[in-house]
């Protein structure tokens, strides 16, 4: 966390009865922050900041306007922030626990963009249809899903799992009611990860019960990613996936193992995660608008040949990839990001140093009436289907900006896209419940129940 003391502290807006000493405590939202900072924003504003004792201060960004200064990478980079430091015992040198500009990081995003090229994309693209089947055939004729986002979250893990490492997580192998223990230990190290962060409030976790449960889901999962490289080694076995591609790159020398362990690491927490919320909230909309659901239906089934789509396909999807533009633009599973000022520069027109920084909250600005219009708060996949329409890039950024963006960009996208078109074509969703989001660094449905009834 940066300390900062410049006379923005002074002048930044801020909420109301700031305490002597502790300064900003009241108000603040444990388990959903996002949503309480998207509530300020309505009564302080697009910009403002809490601060604490010891010169600690929070700033929060919520308008389009806003994210078009910190955009700018010639003043402002990406800052690691005080919940990534919270995943370094996770992912390690990863490309998103890496620091900025490490050598580890630009060793491993030299090796592993290489892994997200279109002619990749083709080598996954049956493996994520296979796992849409796993998860077709798990629904089987009619099933009521108590908790949605933990099935795509599943569904999401084993797509990663198989496409990237050649790796079965077990999702989906029985009828049980626990999840798999790789996708369960995911969740909570987000959900701890989010929590610990907070000033203050993280300080109540140290020596309790959910430390050692930290420790024991990080231990648990490298020695389970150590064992797939170690197997992958031994067998000497080839395969056209992510970890091939670390252990032999067409280009420069192969990543060391502990930092190929540390990658594999980190794209499994960043490559389900965050595609099992996405592919959730897009089910949850499509359960509450049967004609929208039709409509994705219909346009599956014109590109279906012998029950499956095939790769080049995925391209003319037009209306399901109006709808995940639109479940990302309202619900960003990466509620935001973080950017620090590499200069002495100004936010909205108030001071900022150098070496301070701020969080764009995306769940703010994506849903700006001032660039998005009157109904920017609702859901309307058909403002991506008007001609010509392409969004600033101070509008929708929800794979982050600058070098350290999402480099699974185009996984993501495709897997969600073919997974959704696949389900909603074979499935008729219903779900009556409103719609409770929950917080783990990412956003997420909360007990989100929804009924699949296979179309006979």
């Amino acid at each position: 966390m940066t300390t900062t003391k410049s006379a923005a502290a002074q002048s930044i807006p801020h909420p109301p009865n700031r305490i002597p000493i502790l300064g900003d405590v009241l108000g603040m939202d444990r388990k959903r922050p996002n949503q309480k900072t998207l509530w300020q924003f309505s009564q302080l504003g697009p910009l403002y900041r809490r601060s604490f004792v010891g010169g600690v201060h929070l700033t929060f960004a919520g308008s389009a306007a806003l994210m078009r200064e910190v955009i700018d990478e010639k003043t402002w980079m990406r800052h690691f922030a005080r919940p990534y430091e919270k995943l370094v015992p996770v992912g390690g040198d990863g490309l998103f626990t890496a620091s900025n500009d490490s050598a580890e990081w630009r060793h491993g995003h030299e090796v592993l963009i290489q892994g997200f090229v279109p002619a990749a994309m083709s080598d996954y693209h049956d493996t994520m249809l296979n796992v849409a089947e796993l998860t077709s055939r798990w629904l089987g004729d009619t099933r009521t899903v108590t908790d949605t986002a933990a099935m795509m979250g599943d569904t999401a893990l084993e797509v990663i799992g198989r496409a990237g490492f050649g790796y079965s997580v077990g999702a989906f192998e029985s009828d049980a009611a626990e999840r798999a223990p790789f996708a369960a230990a995911l969740t909570r190290v987000f959900s701890y990860a989010q929590e610990s962060a907070i000033p203050l409030l993280g300080k109540l976790f140290g020596g309790s019960k959910r430390d050692r449960q930290h420790a024991q889901d990080i231990e648990f999962m490298k020695s389970t990613v150590l064992e797939v490289i170690e197997t992958r080694r031994r067998t000497g076995e080839r395969c056209p996936d992510l970890l091939d591609r670390m252990m032999h790159p067409a280009e420069g020398p192969a990543l060391p193992d502990d930092n190929i362990a540390d990658q594999v690491l980190t794209l499994f927490i960043a490559g389900h995660e965050t595609t099992g919320n996405l592919l959730s909230f897009a089910t949850h909309f499509l359960a509450r608008d049967p004609e929208l659901a039709a409509q994705v239906r219909a346009e599956a089934a014109a590109v279906t040949t012998d029950g499956r789509i095939a790769y080049e396909d995925v391209a003319k999807l037009r209306v399901t990839d109006a709808v995940i533009a639109e479940t990302l633009r309202l619900w960003p599973t990466a509620p935001g990001f973080f950017r620090e000022a590499r200069e002495d520069t100004t936010l909205g027109g108030y001071p900022i140093a150098a070496g301070e920084w701020v969080f764009v909250l995306l769940l703010a600005v994506q849903r700006d009436p001032g660039v998005w219009g009157g109904d920017a708060g609702e859901f309307r996949p058909d403002r991506w289907l008007e001609n010509g329409f392409r969004p600033k890039p101070w509008m929708y950024r929800p794979f982050g900006t600058g070098p350290r963006s999402c480099i699974g960009q185009a996984f993501a996208l495709h897997e969600a896209k073919l997974i959704i078109a696949s389900l909603v074509r074979d499935f008729e969703l219903a779900s009556t419940g409103e719609l409770d989001v929950e917080e783990n660094l990412t956003l997420r449905p909360s007990n989100l129940e929804v009924t699949f009834s296979r179309i006979k």
